[in-house]
């Protein structure tokens, strides 16, 4: 274990150039009892009895640029493509690549340094570089309980990698934000990774490279193909204090978004490419204003609006009621918002800017313009009682049985390492076990204490809040609102998953009668 770390400002080393044949993106195999895990493209990590696989857009980016630099680039995304780890190993002796990138989280990051050894036994002269929100948190952690070569600090790490690249075949200065080792197996502090280029720089993700075929598992959307882009990176609201993205990838000052003329372009390639019939854009939270207006319309006039369905990441209050009807007619479907609680307490405790009745005026703003929309909410918190936890679940059975939100998505709020609640946490005596437990932080377990309720009490409100999905009142709005066969499959593998949330939290509770 390597514990001694050096600034790079102190040591700048010759490097000789490096032959790099061919180049690994993806993931390696995540084994686990729990079910399938969600790593790719997801800001909580989570394991799902019914498989689910989300894009991961920038690692799709680095694949791409490294090709269109000139790189040999595959792509292997072990969990989606159902790897184990005996079928992997075939697959990197056939292959040989010189250089694996791939992501990390919290939750599998001990699984991940346990790859790397594995793999550096196996294939010594492999170089492994890896990124992540979790490691650009503790670059230092993962290089003292890994045989990695590189860490990549940062969420621009498609741009990052592709510099390490450069700079490995030309024996070059290694770049900033990218912690390594030197002669001595110092582990060397390079800092963040400063992208100061426009994401319009970036190229159209090569879907085909990327096996876009391989992310079609998703619940909420209904076309398919389906794609998951994003327009910016990531959130130009970014103070929530949950959101790991938010404070170790792309913290305060380092958003970007693309112009949309940029985004435009890679709609008409994935519709006239690809045969995408819906986007999901997942931007922290979709720019508003000028760029919205200016998307929308190139939408319309292009007549994309009838071609492919758009929908996103939207924040409660962001838009009015015209702007809601214009995104309509561009083509936007499905609007997902955070609604993380109805307790006007806990929304404040989070930073996240919202009122209560905002929430409802959003809802049924966007419901009468034509558009879905979509809650997530979380419980689990330190500060709530029992009552105030009801109060989200109470909020959400209210907007779903109304027609003012036709899906719900109930998660146990994780505090990630490096997000403020995590260090509150800590300061306050908040969790239920060592912080450092990382494997604990995946939702099958609340992480925090919470008062006056036990961790299956707490499971059993996620419980209560997929159990809306039952109300007679939403099934006959449900049902009134399907028009053709499509409609009627979406439903039912929407109602696969919902099954999948309730046997996740548990098999043996009873449902709990929820005042209406």
């Amino acid at each position: 274990m390597v514990k001694k770390t050096v600034s790079s400002r102190i040591r700048e080393e010759k490097r000789s150039p490096i032959s790099i044949n061919k180049v690994l993106v993806g993931y390696p195999p995540v084994e686990s009892a729990k079910g399938t895990a969600l790593l790719s493209q997801n800001r909580q990590f989570q394991y799902f009895q019914v498989a689910s696989f989300l894009f991961p857009v920038a690692m799709g980016t680095a694949a791409t640029m490294a090709r269109d630099k000139g790189y040999n680039v595959i792509w292997h995304d072990a969990v989606s493509e159902y790897m184990d780890t005996a079928t992997y190993d075939k697959m990197l002796e056939h292959e040989k690549p010189d250089v694996f990138f791939f992501e990390t989280k919290a939750p599998v990051v001990k699984k991940h340094w346990e790859s790397i050894k594995h793999l550096k036994q196996k294939f010594p002269n492999i170089i492994i570089a890896m990124c992540g929100d979790h490691v650009s948190y503790n670059a230092r952690e993962s290089m003292e309980n890994s045989p990695v070569d590189f860490v990549i600090r940062g969420g621009y790490y498609d741009f990052a990698f592709c510099e390490l690249l450069d700079a490995l075949k030309n024996g070059k200065k290694i770049p900033q934000g990218v912690w390594h080792r030197n002669k001595k197996n110092e582990i060397v502090d390079n800092g963040r990774y400063n992208f100061t280029g426009k994401l319009d720089d970036a190229p159209i993700i090569d879907r085909k490279l990327t096996k876009n075929q391989n992310y079609q598992i998703e619940f909420n959307l209904k076309g398919r193909p389906l794609a998951y882009i994003m327009s910016g990176r990531d959130c130009w609201y970014g103070k929530c204090t949950f959101c790991v993205w938010d404070h170790t990838l792309y913290p305060k000052g380092t958003f970007k978004v693309r112009s949309p003329e940029n985004v435009m372009k890679e709609v008409k390639y994935l519709v006239d490419e690809i045969g995408v019939k819906e986007i999901f854009d997942d931007c922290g939270t979709i720019t508003v204003g000028p760029w919205l207006e200016k998307f929308c319309k190139l939408m319309v006039e292009s007549g994309y609006n009838k071609k492919v369905m758009y929908s996103c990441n939207m924040r409660f209050g962001a838009v009015n009621f015209e702007q809601y009807k214009m995104m309509k007619e561009a083509g936007f479907r499905l609007l997902k918002y955070g609604l993380e609680s109805g307790c006007q307490k806990t929304i404040d405790k989070l930073d996240k800017g919202t009122k209560i009745p905002e929430v409802v005026t959003s809802c049924r703003d966007a419901t009468l313009a034509g558009l879905t929309v979509h809650l997530t909410m979380m419980v689990g918190y330190p500060w709530e009682t029992k009552e105030d936890a009801m109060q989200t679940v109470r909020l959400a059975k209210t907007l779903m049985t109304k027609g003012y939100a036709e899906i719900l998505q109930s998660t146990v709020i994780v505090p990630y390492p490096g997000t403020p609640l995590y260090e509150e946490g800590k300061e306050k005596g908040w969790f239920r076990f060592d912080p450092k437990d990382y494997e604990r932080f995946d939702m099958t377990e609340p992480v925090f204490k919470t008062p006056g309720m036990t961790p299956d009490e707490v499971k059993r409100l996620c419980q209560m809040n997929y159990r809306i999905y039952l109300d007679p009142r939403y099934i006959v709005r449900q049902a009134g609102r399907m028009k053709d066969m499509q409609d009627f499959f979406y439903n039912l593998k929407g109602i696969k998953a919902v099954i999948g949330h309730i046997v996740q939290f548990g098999k043996e509770y009873e449902t709990e009668k929820i005042a209406a």
